[in-house]
């Protein structure tokens, strides 16, 4: 892939996946998942959740990587029905730099 940088592939995944929003479900993957609704979606992650803590605990490193990359996926799809873009997570992540994990999780569970 010519392109490397991971911000500019979310961008460019997140224009398709929200492009997908208006093609014929019969003919695409995502509208299809869209036509079917946040119940589907939520269970295509549900599933590539598990396929993920198996492929860690067989350690195999490429299955994992493989499996990851569907559960990223279908969590984008979910961003994208829902009208949110990959940049919304990675400031919520940039913004726990510096934090302890312990603190940052307690100030959440306070609001």
């Amino acid at each position: 892939m010519a392109e490397s940088d991971p911000v500019r592939i979310l961008d460019r995944l997140a224009q398709v996946l929200t492009d997908r929003k208006q093609a014929d479900p019969q003919t695409s993957y995502v509208a299809g998942l869209y036509a079917k609704g946040l119940d589907a979606i939520l269970k295509k992650i549900g599933e590539e959740a598990a396929e993920t803590l198996i492929a860690a605990k067989n350690g195999e490193p490429q299955a994992l990587i493989q499996e990851l990359a569907d559960l990223w996926f279908h969590c984008l799809v979910l961003l994208a029905q829902q009208d949110l873009h990959p940049q919304a997570v990675l400031h919520a992540l940039e913004k726990r730099f510096g934090r302890s994990g312990l603190a940052e999780k307690a100030a959440r569970e306070s609001t």
